[in-house]
């Protein structure tokens, strides 16, 4: 499955669940048409409802990204960070946030740490999500604005957020310069 783009993951996980696209919807309760853009089209989305994808098919986030290899401890060199997921905000749109997994290798890993670049045009269009868990970000380059609940925030470089994910939530670049972060997601089980 390495490489593998993340629609074709969720088909294989579906056909060994024997969960056809109806059953999907309905675990999920995310639109038809949404999952018809993830699944087929391989759109991915953001980790909201990748999360809600994961758990309907009973696998941790992580298992999109990998589970071919279990290290501990790891060590992830700068060198060796590959784009693992591009974030498009739909159908014919730019990427604008270009996910880095810094926990892949490990599979028995309980938290989802993350090297993100947020690119200018992710503040074009603000979709929040939520999910269970929490996420910790630090903001390496660049400002970031994070929009919580009715609370919105804007970091610069060294400034950190930690929040409850269950709350409605979107991150995105402020300014034409790209942003980057680090970031932890962590889902209970």
């Amino acid at each position: 499955m390495k490489s593998e783009k993340v629609g074709q993951r969720i088909k294989a996980f579906m056909a060994t669940k024997e969960i056809d696209m109806d059953e999907l919807v309905r675990r999920t309760e995310l639109s038809p048409e949404f999952l018809h853009s993830v699944v087929e089209e391989n759109v991915y989305p953001s980790l909201g409802p990748l999360l809600k994808i994961a758990r309907a098919l009973e696998v941790r986030l992580g298992t999109f990204l990998d589970d071919q290899l279990s290290q501990d401890p790891l060590v992830m060199r700068r060198a060796e960070r590959k784009n693992e997921l591009s974030m498009l905000r739909g159908r014919d749109k730019p990427v604008d946030l270009k996910f880095y997994s810094l926990g892949k290798g490990k599979s028995d890993r309980h938290m989802e740490p993350f090297y993100v670049e947020i690119l200018p045009e992710s503040a074009e269009e603000k979709h929040l999500s939520s999910h269970e868990g929490e996420e910790f970000i630090v903001v390496q380059q660049g400002e970031v604005e994070v929009i919580y609940g009715d609370e919105t925030y804007r970091l610069g470089e060294g400034d950190s957020i930690y929040y409850n994910s269950i709350i409605p939530h979107c991150v995105s670049c402020l300014g034409e310069a790209p942003a980057a972060i680090y970031a932890v997601v962590y889902i209970p089980r």
